[in-house]
């Protein structure tokens, strides 16, 4: 077999879902659509975007001699439905359950250390969400699937519901072929967000994007934007896509199965939650990143946003 057929098939083997592999070549287009970005202040307050940009444009910065971008994806989509009911809240289907970043990083270890193995001299450098990568970029140009206007990687086979997930080597394997779009003239993504946060197709404004503003973001809110019951993230934008709608596929690892109360939180319990509390619940969680005070300022958001409209 060659290079890039044993490495896929390790991955796969592994649990990965997808596989990709692209050129280290500089993003150039993607670089300069980047700063355009930065430029409008649509980072609101993610400072770190700023930083590292030329290692974002060309991999080569990041490991010296990079010939390879392998991109990998695996899929976290479970069954199990929101629920809009009064009392409630709602967190992003991604932190259902337990933290991709320790369930990859392990996965991604365990390829690494095989393909040195297998390819002695080759150097490395792997990522999830934590280094200077343009992720979804490198996802498109290994064939993955293509950056919707949403801005989330749609695959063609399982839709969005992925994560993403990369190794830079100075291994040569043949590139595939980049990813096409299929959005088409489709807009249900832009129409259906409250906020207003997809300024325009392909560029999502973060000032307005609840999922940054219940993760990323510290302090207040701007109390005019309507969360609709999220109080973690938001999927809005993916759940009314029609490539999820067709083509989800419920994911076989357990790990990423909802833990008890994460789809349908309990709004008025979990606003008076510890921090012994939410540490025993959201323990190996994503939702540990915004801590407890900004959960309990998310969730007293949407429960004042949910009194008024009783009232109304």
């Amino acid at each position: 077999m060659t290079a890039k057929q044993k490495i896929t098939q390790k991955a796969l083997e592994i649990g990965f879902s997808k596989i990709g592999f692209a050129d280290s070549k500089p993003l150039d287009n993607e670089s300069e659509r980047l700063s355009e970005w930065l430029g409008r202040g649509y980072h609101g307050s993610m400072e770190w975007m700023e930083r590292s940009g030329s290692k974002r444009r060309d991999p080569t910065e990041v490991l010296q001699g990079s010939r390879t971008v392998i991109s990998l994806a695996l899929n976290y989509y479970t069954d199990p439905q929101h629920t809009d009911e009064a009392g409630t809240g709602k967190i992003s289907r991604y932190a259902w359950g337990d933290d991709y970043h320790d369930i990859i990083t392990t996965m991604l270890k365990r390829l690494w250390t095989w393909m040195q193995a297998e390819f002695p001299g080759a150097d490395g450098r792997y990522y999830v969400d934590t280094g200077p990568v343009m992720e979804k970029v490198w996802a498109q140009r290994a064939g993955l699937g293509w950056i919707g206007k949403h801005t989330n990687l749609i695959t063609q086979d399982m839709g969005s519901w992925v994560f993403l997930a990369e190794i830079l080597t100075t291994l040569q394997v043949d590139p595939d072929q980049p990813g096409t779009d299929h959005c088409g003239t489709c807009t249900l993504c832009i129409e259906a967000c409250p906020t207003g946060a997809i300024a325009e197709p392909y560029v999502v404004d973060s000032n307005r994007c609840i999922s940054y503003l219940t993760i990323e973001h510290r302090g207040d809110f701007p109390r005019e934007l309507p969360f609709e019951g999220w109080i973690y993230g938001c999927d809005i934008c993916q759940d009314v896509c029609p490539w999820n709608e067709r083509f989800a596929v419920p994911t076989p690892d357990t790990r990423f199965q909802p833990r008890e109360g994460n789809t349908a939180v309990p709004l008025a319990d979990w606003a008076e939650m510890n921090q012994e509390e939410f540490s025993r619940q959201f323990k190996a969680s994503p939702v540990k990143r915004t801590k407890k005070d900004g959960l309990i300022r998310n969730i007293g958001t949407v429960l004042n946003q949910q009194s008024q409209k009783d009232t109304e």
